[in-house]
C-alpha cells in the first residue's frame, strides 16, 4: 500500500498531509479577491491553493439549463462563461501563491485549459469527479508526466480503474462525495485503506461537507495523505461554492485538528472524535470500507459525468464528426449520451435521427458508416 505522495520536492503522507485550500472560482474573476483569498489559505494553515480555469464550452452545452444563484437563476453556460479569464490572471495568481510558500494548484476542464496551465509550468495537475472519464483530457495530463491529484466522486471502481490505465504517472485519489453539502455520514472513510489496497497508490479526502473537523480529522485517522477543502471569505458571498466552504477561521481550526491528527495514533483521534460529535456519528462517517456511490450523489451518476452530445442540430443522415460532437456534462435539463469511450467509433457513422442542439447521442441515433 502506498502511502507517499512526492510533489514539488515535498512527499506528502499522513504524518505530513497536504491541506489544499479549494478557492475554485469563489474570486469571481476579480483578481483582488483571488490574492485575499490565497493569503488567506495560507494564514488558515493550507500548503496548497488550488484554482479551477474554466473555458465554458470545455464544460457544458449553452443549452444546459440554469443553476439557483442568491440573486436568482441564471444559465449555467453563462456562469461558467463569465469566470473565463485570460492566461495572465493564472500567472499572476500562480506567482502569489508561490511567494506565499504554498503549491500552486488548479484544475482544467479540457485540453485548451490543460495547455493553458503547462505553459505555465505548474509542477501538479488535478482531475475532477466530473472528468474521471473525460478520456482525452486524462491522455492529455498523462503526456506531461506530473504529479496528479484524481478526485473520485460519483464514480464505481471501473470508473476509477479506467481513469488511472491511462495516467501513467504519480497519482494520488481522493475520495469525495460530488453533493454540495455532501452529508459527513456518507463518507465511508473506511474506503481510503480499500482504494489505496486495491490501486496501488496514496488516498486522500475532498470535503464538501460543512464541518469543518469530523471528515477531515477522521480521513487522516484513515490515513489520508491529504484533505481538500473550499475555503472562502464569507459563506454569504457570491461564488459557487461558498455556501459550502470554510471562512478562514474554520479553516484554521480544519488545520490544525489535520495536524493534530497526523501526529496521534488513529484509535487517539477516532476517541477524541466520538467524545466529541459521539460514537455512533463517528462509525456512520467511518463506514464499512465498501466503495458504492454515496445516497446523495447516486441519482447524478449520469449528469455531472462526460457524455457524447451534439454541439449542434444534428439532421437525420448528417456524418458525426469533429464539428458536432463534444464530451460534455450533462447536468439537469439535457438527456446523457455514449461514453467518452465511444467516440471514435461513432464518427464517420450517419445519424439515424434528428437530434437536437445540445442532446446527449444514444444508440438509437447512430446509424452505419457513410
Amino acid at each position: 500500500m502506498n502511502n507517499f505522495f512526492p510533489v514539488d520536492g515535498n512527499v506528502f503522507s499522513p504524518d505530513h498531509p497536504l491541506i489544499i485550500a479549494e478557492i475554485g472560482t469563489s474570486h469571481g474573476g476579480d483578481i483582488g479577491k483571488a490574492l485575499e483569498l490565497i493569503d488567506a489559505a495560507a494564514e488558515a494553515g493550507a500548503n496548497c491553493a488550488k484554482f479551477q480555469c474554466v473555458l465554458a464550452e470545455e464544460i457544458v452545452h449553452p443549452n444546459t439549463g440554469s443553476v439557483p444563484l442568491p440573486g436568482g437563476s441564471i444559465p449555467i453556460f453563462e456562469r461558467f462563461l463569465a469566470l473565463e479569464l485570460n492566461e495572465d490572471f493564472y500567472a499572476t495568481v500562480k506567482d502569489r501563491t508561490e511567494a506565499r510558500g504554498l503549491l500552486f494548484l488548479c484544475t482544467p476542464f479540457g485540453l485548451r485549459s490543460a495547455r493553458i496551465l503547462r505553459r505555465l509550468r505548474v509542477s501538479a495537475m488535478k482531475i475532477a469527479s466530473p472528468e474521471l472519464n473525460h478520456l482525452p483530457l486524462i491522455d492529455e495530463l498523462a503526456s506531461y508526466g506530473l504529479p496528479t491529484l484524481v478526485s473520485s466522486g460519483v464514480s464505481t471502481l471501473s470508473d476509477i480503474e479506467r481513469s488511472l490505465r491511462h495516467l501513467a504517472c504519480p497519482a494520488l485519489l481522493l475520495h469525495c462525495v460530488t453533493a454540495y453539502p455532501a452529508p459527513a455520514e456518507e463518507y465511508n472513510l473506511r474506503l481510503l485503506a480499500s482504494l489505496s489496497a486495491v490501486f496501488g497508490k496514496p488516498t486522500g479526502v475532498s470535503d464538501h461537507s460543512l464541518d469543518p473537523i469530523l471528515v477531515p480529522a477522521l480521513a487522516v485517522a484513515m490515513g489520508a495523505v491529504a484533505v481538500e477543502k473550499h475555503i472562502c471569505l464569507s459563506r454569504s458571498d457570491a461564488g459557487l461554492d461558498d455556501p459550502i466552504a470554510l471562512p478562514p477561521q474554520d479553516f484554521l481550526a480544519m488545520s490544525k485538528a489535520i495536524r493534530r491528527a497526523a501526529e496521534l495514533p488513529a484509535q487517539a483521534t477516532i476517541a477524541a472524535m466520538s467524545e466529541a460529535y459521539g460514537l455512533e456519528t463517528v462509525e456512520s462517517v467511518l463506514g464499512d470500507g465498501v466503495k458504492r456511490l454515496a445516497p446523495s450523489e447516486a441519482a447524478n451518476y449520469t449528469r455531472t459525468k462526460r457524455s457524447i452530445h451534439a454541439l449542434k442540430e444534428i439532421r437525420k443522415g448528417e456524418l458525426f464528426s469533429v464539428r458536432n460532437l463534444a464530451l460534455l456534462r450533462t447536468e439537469k435539463v439535457l438527456r446523457p449520451g455514449l461514453a467518452p469511450e465511444l467516440l471514435t467509433a461513432i464518427r464517420g457513422r450517419v445519424a439515424r435521427r434528428r437530434i437536437p442542439s445540445g442532446e446527449g447521442v444514444e444508440w438509437e441515433d447512430v446509424g452505419d458508416l457513410a
